[in-house]
């Protein structure tokens, strides 16, 4: 595998603020690979230094063999971008803002034109190319985002919280399209708050905290390295008690309002305590990559 993005000990600053602190990272070719982090991590920051919208204080980068941001233009024509916010042109038609996206990238109109049935199809908007963009649902203009980034057939699609505000049912449709772009030989570059999302998309994973590298790898062996056991949530009001008995049946335990997060190497003793106990409920699952955002990067909120 060929490396479609790297970056190599990339620091940028705001001021007196480091918000990319020596980062690095290679994201290679037919990946899905996931940029995770809380907010203010500095994920935004780090999509803007790659696609050459600002200019890093240290270190160097690469996008699609081109340096940044020296070349940056260039690299910027064969990469697709989903922003975490939709900017599509609310006065034109679906049609019309594939073909003004399209002239951006200098294709010609007949091209344009070629593309364009493919990508409705793409999007599951066939039925509604000459509509106003206005008069779409949430979900079809996000659908409609993507398809536009996918006018000039990149070889990376860069998405940053391609899902954020939508319902489930067209989050599904739009990971299910991600998908088949993934298995057409497409690489993407995601950044969400969805672990889910991460979790059933991403071949590999990178998650940074204060603009550094805390973790990285794949999925599954992130959740095994770092959480390595099931975890039981229990939740009721007046738990400290709870706790208190439960403690020395737990690898360990933590709270967070009304809920324990129990994590258990055996937990039949565990289940054993809790079961039949009046006001309490409990959940019994495998461990996910939630678990793993929330050990490395704390459950505290972030503004």
């Amino acid at each position: 595998m060929t490396a479609i993005l790297e970056l190599r000990n990339v620091s940028k600053q705001y001021g007196d603020t480091v918000v990319v602190d020596d980062l690095s990272l290679s994201v290679q070719r037919g990946q899905c690979f996931g940029l995770l982090g809380p907010n203010g991590a500095g994920k935004t920051t780090t999509l803007r230094l790659l696609l050459g919208l600002t200019t890093p204080a240290a270190g160097s980068l690469t996008l699609c063999g081109e340096p940044i941001p020296q070349r940056a233009p260039q690299a910027r024509m064969r990469v697709g971008v989903v922003p975490q916010f939709d900017n599509l042109d609310p006065d034109f038609t679906v049609i019309e803002n594939l073909r003004i996206f399209g002239r951006y990238f200098g294709l010609e109109r007949a091209e344009i034109e070629r593309r364009i049935p493919a990508l409705l199809e793409f999007a599951r908007l066939e039925s509604r190319g000459g509509a106003q963009v206005r008069d779409l649902s949430g979900g079809m203009r996000r659908r409609l985002t993507v398809a536009r980034a996918l006018i000039n057939d990149p070889d990376l699609l860069v998405m940053d919280e391609p899902t954020t505000g939508l319902d489930p049912q067209a989050r599904h449709l739009i990971w299910e399209r991600l998908k088949s772009l993934l298995a057409s030989g497409k690489t993407i570059l995601l950044t969400t708050h969805f672990m889910e999302e991460a979790e059933r998309l991403c071949n590999y994973l990178c998650v940074i905290d204060g603009g550094r590298k805390i973790a990285e790898g794949k999925p599954h062996e992130l959740i095994d390295s770092q959480i390595g056991c099931d975890v039981v949530e229990v939740y009721g009001d007046n738990l400290a008690p709870l706790r208190r008995e439960l403690n020395p049946l737990a690898a360990r335990i933590e709270a967070s309002g009304e809920t324990l997060f129990c994590y258990v190497k055996e937990p039949a003793p565990l289940l054993a305590a809790l079961h039949g106990r009046a006001g309490v409920r409990y959940l019994h699952r495998p461990a996910n990559l939630e678990d793993v955002f929330l050990k490395l990067t704390g459950r505290e909120m972030r503004d």
